[in-house]
């Protein structure tokens, strides 16, 4: 579900998600192994950052896989939501080493919700980022309602999240959403160029930035995210939201 290599010259982990079918859309798979990936990297003192991106010049991440959340109840949902932030967002956030994301399409839901947990963001020039999730009668499970407010503010994040828009590019450097937007052709050699910074760094005090800054937003706001992200999952709407998306139709909610 993902391939792995390193760039010896920058010391840089490369993690790609490799469901290209499937607009590499999160599932269990694709999040675990994601997971296990950076506990080695976490323990590998020569790669000194990590890069992130997905399989092919369509997608970053196009979501979670819908397919997968059909069936599940209140509780399976609020597990859901804080096995995967425990598992792979908020260690992301708080991972010691620096990570980068290179969206190099979509990156819808959950995968600009992982795109969020990164610490430095660099987009192609064709990507569009959007959390649609009101659209299927849910909202972002995976700390995208706190994030994002951080990221851009609230008022920005509200029209985004209560609207499920998608933003290009360009509209997503303007916010402050991404910090560099670069070709396709150049976004990999982008991501790298700021790795090399990192070599005049001490890495324990990166390790401390990352920690001090990530100091700045605690609040139990995570906590209130998993439990309304559950608690959609037993309404109408949402059943209503998901078929329509399967079956590729606009919803009609009630």
């Amino acid at each position: 579900m993902i391939n792995y290599k390193e760039n010896q010259e920058c010391k840089t982990a490369i993690i790609e998600i490799n469901r290209p079918t499937q607009l590499n859309a999160l599932n269990n798979k694709v999040i675990t192994d994601l997971s296990d990936k950076l506990n080695d990297i976490e323990h590998t003192p020569s790669i000194r950052s990590v890069i992130i991106s997905g399989v092919g010049d369509k997608a970053f991440v196009a979501g979670a896989d819908i397919k997968e959340f059909q069936d599940f109840t209140t509780e399976r949902a609020i597990e859901l939501s804080k096995s995967g932030k425990i598992k792979l967002f908020n260690k992301i956030s708080h991972f010691s080493k620096p990570v980068i994301s290179a969206i190099n399409g979509y990156a819808l839901g959950g995968g600009l919700e992982l795109a969020l947990s990164t610490h430095i963001r660099i987009a192609s020039s064709s990507a569009k980022l959007g959390l649609p999730e009101c659209s299927l009668g849910l909202i972002p499970g995976y700390s995208g309602t706190q994030k994002l407010p951080q990221i851009i503010g609230v008022n920005l994040a509200m029209e985004m999240i209560l609207t499920a828009k998608m933003i290009n590019a360009e509209e997503a450097h303007r916010i402050g959403l991404v910090n560099h937007v670069v070709e396709q052709d150049n976004l990999l050699e982008k991501c790298l160029k700021i790795c090399k910074l990192f070599h005049g760094t001490s890495p324990e005090a990166l390790s401390s930035a990352i920690k001090s800054i990530n100091s700045c937003y605690l609040n139990e706001g995570d906590d209130v995210e998993s439990r309304e992200f559950g608690a959609l999952f037993e309404t109408d709407n949402f059943k209503e939201g998901v078929n329509a998306f399967l079956q590729k139709r606009k919803p009609n909610f009630n």
